[in-house]
């Protein structure tokens, strides 16, 4: 039998087993950000102990950075905030280490800014003391979240100790019909494997419809796979591949360029590769998802109804009787109709030009309900600079939305971007946790960019088909 990509970037970069049953892994690019990092770095000084491969260590902010131009004003009126800031600041000078700032114009979240700057690369194994890490597998590399004892150590020997995961393909096949977005096709395999359905496994997308997305809608499905209980998620390399690294600033150049790409190839699954598990799921089968409860799994189709508790068994039914406790829904209510406050697109799974793409077309000409606060997030400065050139920011201000500045915003409310009391929001981003986006009353509904701008027209949770028809 053949060997699927992750058996291959595994095996490349496994130094040596451990004691333990673990591996030794060689981590070829590491991801920081401000908040897992300082400890990581006091970690490192504590231990005198340095950062041996600082060129493999890129950093920017992103999780409590305001979005807007005055909170963002030196010193940050959040104290802890600007401390972080400081921190990253100071940590990346005294390494040297590549800092993505605001200053220089080039901050954003993380997950976007490794892509775009073409940092992230196939073949590669990837850390970031961040869920989403897993995003960074769309280019064919093995991308790992991680905690911030880990963070010091990739610092301090760029190597983690791992455990070699089982491999599950998740084939996609035929095509999506119209209005059903990649987000959907996240949510699509979330709800089918709930969310311990990936634990112990690396997920691998295939299929006509994985193989017809943009690099930008492959991060979004990549993005969600640990929401799915995976420890990764990727892609095979292709041309889609290649075309969006080439000549971005951090890919290799001339000669280089065309071994990269032999290379490349090389890693891609064999064609009788073998996998402990496969599923397959029919594109044609999707419909735009929303998610009703507290986690990512808890979705329905827009046409739907909501499920009822005895569909459950066992634990997760007790999470089911939770999730309407908390939500105040019920059983059997449709979910389309139901009244939002706050619509928000943007954060590491939704925060790209393409994703703004989709919502501008829809929203063009039109205008945002009474009563609904819309935030449009850009996912970095070069995502806000390029929409702006096109003029999309306008199309976003007049019909009522909020154009903000580079950041991670509502995703987690880790910055002044927060709901209030009870509201409920039609969110792009990936968790739907209870208090996830800063009021512990609050309430998450993910959707895809399309549907969060049907929700932002309507007030109300709305099929985007219907809306644009």
């Amino acid at each position: 039998m053949g060997k699927n990509l992750y058996a291959k970037v595994f095996d490349r970069h496994a130094v040596e087993q451990l004691p333990s049953g673990q591996y030794q892994l060689l981590i070829g690019l590491h991801m920081v950000h401000e908040v897992t990092s300082p400890q990581a770095f006091a970690m490192i000084r504590e231990a005198q102990l340095g950062v041996p491969f600082p060129n493999r260590t890129f950093a920017t902010v992103d999780h409590i950075i305001p979005t807007t131009k005055n909170e963002r004003v030196r010193p940050l009126a959040d104290t802890m905030a600007e401390e972080m800031l400081v921190h990253i600041e100071k940590n990346t000078s005294d390494y040297g280490i590549r800092f993505f700032s605001p200053e220089k114009g080039e901050q954003g979240v993380v997950h976007v800014v490794g892509p775009e700057q073409g940092i992230t690369q196939p073949g590669m194994t990837i850390a970031c003391g961040d869920s989403h890490t897993s995003t960074h597998g769309a280019f064919g590399a093995l991308a790992f979240g991680i905690g911030t004892s880990q963070v010091a150590d990739v610092l301090s020997t760029q190597t983690l100790a791992m455990s070699r995961l089982k491999v599950r393909q998740i084939r996609f096949t035929g095509q999506l019909k119209p209005g059903v977005y990649a987000k959907d096709v996240a949510l699509a395999y979330i709800h089918k494997l709930g969310v311990n359905g990936g634990v112990g496994y690396a997920y691998e997308f295939a299929g006509e419809v994985i193989e017809g997305m943009s690099m930008e809608e492959r991060m979004t499905v990549c993005n969600m796979s640990i929401e799915g209980g995976a420890r990764c998620g990727y892609v095979n390399p292709d041309e889609t591949t290649f075309a969006f690294l080439k000549d971005l600033a951090y890919a290799p150049k001339g000669d280089a360029w065309e071994r990269a790409i032999a290379d490349w190839r090389s890693i891609a699954s064999d064609a009788d590769a073998e996998y402990d598990d496969v599923v397959e799921i029919p594109g044609e089968e999707i419909e735009p998802f929303v998610t009703w409860g507290i986690t990512p799994a808890q979705s329905v189709g827009v046409g739907d109804t909501l499920p009822s508790p005895a569909q459950f068994s066992g634990s997760e039914q007790q999470v089911v009787t939770e999730a309407y406790e908390y939500m105040d829904f019920q059983p059997g209510q449709q979910i389309a109709g139901v009244p939002v406050n706050v619509c928000f697109i943007g954060s590491c799974t939704n925060g790209r030009v393409s994703d703004f793409e989709i919502a501008a077309e829809i929203i063009k000409g039109k205008k945002v309900a009474d009563g609904i606060r819309a935030l449009a997030v850009p996912g970095s400065m070069k995502v806000k600079n390029a929409l702006e050139a096109r003029g999309i920011d306008k199309i976003f201000v007049e019909a009522g939305f909020e154009w903000r500045e580079a950041g991670c915003s509502m995703c987690l409310a880790m910055n002044p971007d927060k709901l209030k009391g009870r509201e409920i929001c039609a969110s792009t981003s990936n968790r739907n946790f209870k208090g996830r986006q800063g009021s512990p009353a609050g309430r998450t509904l993910l959707m895809s960019p399309a549907m969060v701008a049907a929700a932002a027209l309507t007030g109300k949770v709305s099929d985007v088909r219907e809306v644009i028809k």
